[in-house]
């Protein structure tokens, strides 16, 4: 026969994430996570960390679709939050309309979008964003193959190109940066939403080019190396210091998340986000990733507590925009 406290500790036992009160069992509320592969370490971090904090209590998801599968999956109404690694577009805004879905816009660190070569590549160390655009255009496929075509001191060898896939932000950002417009681009690369496996392309071929996120780049220092880019002051590598005082220029870039404004009025959506907001300098930090000021943070939470939806992005890709100037003003729907 069971006493009293076998009883009582019955009651409150936790199993998977699932807890039992008195013989019925209640499923831990979860956290929907999707998007971009950039974003996904700052995220999973902060995921972790929170979980912990929870008990076991909340449970959090994080998936990575890149950031236009994710802002599907978002606008269909069926994520909480979306990883974002440049704005909501006009399409995908529209997308989320029709949806009747409203969200909250935060950034939540800077990235150094960072072009990589393989570490016996010693003749293109530096390379300027006119050479960028001639080798990623559209015009270029089928035509610039070799690297001598770029700079006739360089090998007249086959460049074999690595970057993310059409649906990243990453893929838009750099597009948009170099060539002129999102989604711009030759078609003839190595494309992937999985970093790891553009890093292993550039790593196993002497003869590599690609790029995505800084994380991705400098836990992998030993395997591939950054070219400093030079878009008209010299070549600069993406560091803490050439982000923060914008001499990398003009691949560094602000990561969002975007919150469903109906999943907001749940208890454990704004415990986490409080979480990610109040925690984001130590944990952007700890994944190698370039914090925002405490007052985007502060001002991320008054909009999430004020439900201030819509986003401050004209353009698309947040080329070259001050942050915490952008915030104070009103969203656009």
């Amino acid at each position: 026969m069971l006493n009293s406290f076998h009883l009582k500790t019955l009651t409150t036992v936790i199993i998977a994430g699932a807890a039992v009160f008195s013989g019925v069992i209640q499923a831990s509320p979860i956290v929907k996570i999707d998007g971009s592969s950039t974003v996904f370490p700052i995220t999973e971090a902060v995921a972790e960390d929170f979980q912990i904090s929870k008990r076991g209590a909340v449970r959090v998801t994080v998936g990575i679709s890149g950031t236009g599968g994710g802002f599907r999956k978002f606008c269909r109404d069926e994520i909480d939050i979306v990883n974002a690694s440049r704005p909501i577009t006009p399409s995908e805004m529209e997308a989320c309309k029709q949806q009747g879905v409203q969200y909250i816009e935060m950034p939540i660190a800077y990235d150094a979008l960072t072009v990589v070569i393989n570490p016996k590549n010693n003749w293109s160390k530096t390379i300027t964003i006119a050479q960028l655009k001639k080798i990623w255009e559209p015009e270029a496929q089928g035509k610039i193959m070799n690297w001598n075509q770029i700079d006739s001191t360089w090998p007249d060898k086959r460049i074999k190109l690595y970057g993310p896939g059409a649906d990243s932000g990453t893929f838009e950002y750099f597009t948009e940066a170099v060539v002129g417009k999102a989604k711009s681009s030759r078609g003839d690369f190595t494309a992937s939403e999985d970093d790891n496996i553009l890093v292993q392309g550039v790593a196993s071929d002497h003869y590599a080019l690609g790029f995505f996120g800084f994380a991705y780049y400098i836990e992998n220092v030993k395997k591939i190396a950054a070219a400093a880019v030079d878009s008209g002051d010299g070549g600069v590598l993406p560091s803490v210091a050439t982000v923060e005082n914008n001499s990398y220029k003009p691949l560094s870039r602000p990561i969002f998340i975007y919150v469903n404004a109906k999943s907001a009025n749940k208890d454990e959506i704004v415990d986490f986000v409080n979480f990610y907001m109040k925690n984001a300098t130590e944990l952007v930090t700890e994944v190698k990733y370039f914090p925002l000021s405490k007052t985007i943070y502060d001002l991320n939470l008054d909009h999430l507590n004020k439900k201030k939806t819509g986003t401050f992005f004209e353009h698309g890709t947040g080329v070259n925009v001050k942050l915490e100037e952008l915030l104070k003003q009103e969203p656009r729907l």
